[in-house]
């Protein structure tokens, strides 16, 4: 989506906190003096502005969803939303950081992190318990806050490419076309359909690895060591194909703005891979024992993921059927099915990765690319233009927002990670679990600490 900033629709505050709650929060920046919410309604994307000074009433009461993305614009840039129920750092702890307690005769709090006892990246997580069961977590994170988003500011230049698809390593491949895309919008051109057909393989395969790497995760934290070391085979081999198509196994140097760099000469053959992550996955689902570590477990509403506004494979596990390829579709490429699950716990998270899993298969099995050029050449930026790109990342809806100045180039520039509205999530599912279930479900949520950081 691309429009001119002049032509954003102005509204009062009243009005403009009202129409916040008639869709899907996807991003909200501030760009000289006007706060700029971008929604996701069933007639797709749209933006509405408000002018604020210093202050303004705070969405969060009312959208929760709201509540990370106003702390990351006080702390940018000092914009209070006054009533915000919890406005503590979102990427800059000062001081170790203020956490909620619980208080009471027995209970105790125990700090998770941010040094973990594995190769993970760091995050914090405070729980408040009574013996062993938890009545509330708290997670902290910004220890990997690199600035990214303020480092895009001022381009597109040659490095702005390997920022996005750095912003979540496991996710390059959907950062990288969220940002071509978004690009290609600001310079009037659209990327040939093989280009995007391409494209599409790239994330699917994306898609599968990490689903598939997650499923054997989750049988090692029950200690089902056969799907959890044929999993870890598999999501190399899925990481594999990738890296025969572009020489990389997370796909980096293959999405550039206008096209693809190299081309796809033909589907990988993949029914041996497919049935071998059939028989990893049917025997852990299968399983008694594993189905009772699962099911019950780490549960969330549906009301509350609509409230959290969760996206990806922890919404459609509450039932929510979100999914920017069925949302925001492109009408002339085909698209794998829309795949959901109700209970929103450990199963029901597990069960949406493996339907994911095997829709992505039969996409690729399926799919014949088009005819086209690889790339098309991608001239100057609109100025004074305001874009949106959603694309669906294996987390979920990644979001990128461009604001162009008079010179056409970037303003202000935010990504939105899937991490940044599902750690909440996290959060909420551990509360009335047993700690000793916090691996489990940290792990069938699997959020990118570095995507949340930028």
């Amino acid at each position: 989506m691309i429009v001119k900033l002049s032509e954003i629709p102005r509204l009062d505050m009243h009005e403009w906190r009202g129409t916040c709650r008639h869709g899907r929060l996807a991003a909200l920046t501030l760009w000289q003096g006007e706060l700029l919410a971008v929604l996701v309604r069933p007639e797709g994307l749209v933006v509405r502005a408000t002018r604020v000074e210093e202050e303004y009433p705070s969405l969060t009461p009312d959208l929760p969803s709201a509540q990370a993305l106003e702390r990351a614009l006080f702390e940018e840039h000092g914009l209070r939303p006054v009533g915000h129920p919890w406005l503590k750092p979102l990427r800059r702890l000062r001081d170790g950081g203020q956490f909620y307690r619980v208080r009471g005769p027995q209970v105790h709090e125990v700090a998770v992190g941010p040094v973990h006892a594995g190769v993970i990246e760091p995050g914090h997580f405070r729980f408040q318990c009574n013996g062993e069961h938890v009545l509330h977590l708290e997670i902290a994170l910004g220890y990997q806050h690199r600035g990214v988003e303020r480092a895009l500011v001022g381009g597109p230049s040659r490095r702005s490419i390997h920022y996005a698809e750095t912003a979540a390593g496991d996710s390059s491949i959907a950062h990288a076309t969220c940002y071509s895309e978004l690009c290609e919008e600001l310079a009037g051109v659209q990327a040939s359909r093989r280009a995007r057909a391409v494209r599409m393989v790239a994330l699917e395969l994306e898609r599968l690895a990490n689903h598939v790497g997650d499923l054997g995760a989750l049988a090692g934290d029950v200690a089902f060591l056969p799907t959890a070391s044929w999993c870890g085979r598999l999501r190399g081999a899925y990481l594999n194909l990738t890296a025969e198509l572009c020489g990389n196994r997370f796909g980096r140097g293959l999405v550039r703005s206008g096209g693809v760099s190299v081309d796809l000469e033909r589907i990988p053959a993949l029914d041996t891979i497919r049935r071998d992550t059939q028989g990893a996955v049917e025997v852990l689902l299968a399983n008694s024992w594993v189905r009772a570590r699962f099911e019950d477990t780490g549960r969330l509403s549906l009301e509350t993921a609509r409230e959290l506004g969760l996206v990806g494979p922890a919404a459609r596990a509450c039932g929510l059927p979100l999914d920017v390829r069925h949302e925001l579709p492109q009408e002339d490429l085909p698209r794998p099915a829309l795949c959901t699950a109700e209970g929103g716990d450990v199963m029901a998270r597990a069960l949406v990765r493996w339907q994911e899993v095997q829709a992505s298969l039969d996409f690729l099995q399926q799919l014949e690319l088009p005819s086209g050029e690889l790339s098309r050449e991608v001239g100057a930026l609109a100025p004074a233009h305001l874009a949106v790109c959603l694309v669906e990342g294996w987390r979920g809806a990644v979001c990128h927002l461009a604001v162009t100045d008079d010179e056409g180039r970037f303003g202000r520039y935010q990504i939105v990670d899937p991490s940044m509205f599902n750690w909440p999530g996290l959060a909420l599912a551990m509360r009335g679990q047993e700690i000793s279930d916090f691996p489990l479900c940290n792990k069938s949520f699997n959020l990118s600490y570095c995507g949340h950081d930028l």
